[in-house]
């Protein structure tokens, strides 16, 4: 099913107001690893918020995912207090790690090795 423009709308919105709330709270750099909202994709209801984070240079993952995800009540308060006047009422917060930075890492590799192959072969 295919976002509405609605669903885009706020879903940018919510991301522009986690970053800043990330940002406040020191959630973006921890332990020399940053932590960016790679992005948001709202349910059609508007009632669910599905953030996908970017965790680079984050040794524990899973640790990390879960302490954010245990804060999730203050960031949704904060989230409310910011967005109140453009939503009726505030989405529920559900956060995911986005591993596309990872893949890319690994295709550059696939291709590095590719090339390298392919170089073997003609010399």
């Amino acid at each position: 099913m295919q976002e509405t423009k609605r669903q885009k709308q706020v879903a940018q919105q919510v991301q522009q107001e986690l970053s800043q709330i990330f940002q406040r709270m020191g959630l973006n750099v921890i332990n020399g690893g940053m932590i960016s909202i790679a992005s948001v994709k709202m349910t059609p209801d508007l009632l669910e918020a599905r953030v996908y984070l970017s965790l680079f240079q984050i040794k524990d993952q899973v640790e990390m995912l879960t302490s954010i995800q245990d804060r999730t009540g203050e960031i949704r308060k904060e989230l409310g207090n910011r967005m109140a006047k453009q939503l009726r009422r505030i989405p529920y917060l559900a956060f995911f790690v986005d591993d596309t930075l990872e893949y890319v890492f690994k295709m550059e590799e696939v291709f590095k090795k590719i090339e390298k192959d392919d170089e073997e072969r003609k010399a």
